[in-house]
């Protein structure tokens, strides 16, 4: 399903080298002031252009065709459309026949009889997360003062991230990072036990982010090896701050009243310029592929305004719900 939402609900649409990608978002009440202009900042961030991403070149200029007027929401759905313009679709023939090794090349044409759009990754390219951060920009609008922000903190796991891509680029290779989001001033008690825990639901949005591989909040693994005297977070007033946020500001399944903390895992982009053995759907043996087009040596340097808008959307829907 390409929905999600119990009261403020996304739909996406799109392929990665289709006319356009897009997204359709339901529930968001009447009155909020909304542009296109007010998208351009979180878009930005997410263009390519920095060393080590890709140089595809598109405009992603939002176009608002559903659910504003004079300004304002009007409470109906709405719609906001990005066009397709840089599109070089032959570097992507040769996946057909030699998928690339962790891509979805070859799941999705095993899973849907070959009928996919595979250019560029067709619907599951991280192109679709164009949508999602638009979809981001609107639910900072309902969960204001909510303040969400995301950084890169690691890529390769170093700490020297420029270092970290020059040497991938220089390898013809590719390398995964860490991102960590915050989110302060949310109020005690959002969300529900059990399968609508605040984790529960930021993780459903993480993973359906391309290239995200796990998540942790507060703590994280690392409360594996802690005793329950060091984990615990001492409660300090009625408000629910406590003296440590090993807890990253959910406990039970609900803000506790503490800033949100999680990390999310950004593995390597499968396409590389090193040549790779891969299973051939035509000869049906491992041959040598190599991979041409325009890809992203680390997309993790793209992916902080994504989950900033990821942990947005569900904050907004948590926050209706309430």
């Amino acid at each position: 399903m390409n929905s999600f939402g119990r009261i403020f609900r996304i739909h996406i649409f799109g392929e990665s080298h289709g006319k356009g990608v897009g997204v359709t978002l339901d529930g968001c009440p009447p009155g909020i002031p909304l542009a296109e202009e007010d998208f351009l900042p979180d878009l930005e961030r997410r263009k390519p252009g920095a060393k080590g991403t890709t140089p595809r070149k598109e405009e992603d200029l939002p176009g608002i065709i559903s659910g504003c007027f004079r300004g304002y929401t009007t409470g109906a759905p709405i719609t906001i459309l990005f066009r397709n313009t840089n599109i070089k679709s032959s570097d992507y023939d040769n996946l057909v026949k030699t998928p690339r090794p962790g891509h979805s090349d070859f799941v999705a044409w095993k899973r849907f009889q070959g009928f996919n759009d595979h250019r560029g990754g067709g619907h599951f390219s991280g192109r679709l997360t164009l949508a999602l951060v638009a979809a981001g920009v609107v639910a900072k609008k309902l969960v204001n003062p909510v303040a969400v922000q995301a950084r890169l903190i690691k890529a390769g796991g170093r700490e020297d991230i420029e270092k970290a891509v020059e040497e991938a680029l220089d390898a013809g290779d590719s390398l995964g990072g860490l991102v960590e989001c915050r989110a302060g001033n949310i109020p005690l008690g959002w969300g529900e036990p059990f399968f609508d825990s605040v984790e529960s639901v930021i993780s459903h949005l993480a993973f359906a982010v391309p290239a995200i591989k796990g998540i942790e909040f507060g703590s994280g693994f690392a409360s594996a090896t802690m005793k329950g005297s060091e984990h615990n977070d001492p409660i300090q007033d009625d408000t629910g701050r406590t003296a440590s946020n090993n807890a990253g500001g959910v406990t039970g399944g609900l803000t506790n009243g503490n800033e949100l903390v999680f990390r999310v895992a950004v593995k390597p982009t499968s396409s590389i310029s090193i040549a790779q053995k891969t299973y051939s759907v035509e000869t049906g043996k491992m041959e040598t592929l190599e991979v041409k087009g325009r890809h992203d040596a680390c997309i993790a340097l793209r992916v902080p305004v994504v989950i900033e808008a990821i942990a947005a959307v569900a904050l907004a829907d948590l926050k209706m719900l309430q």
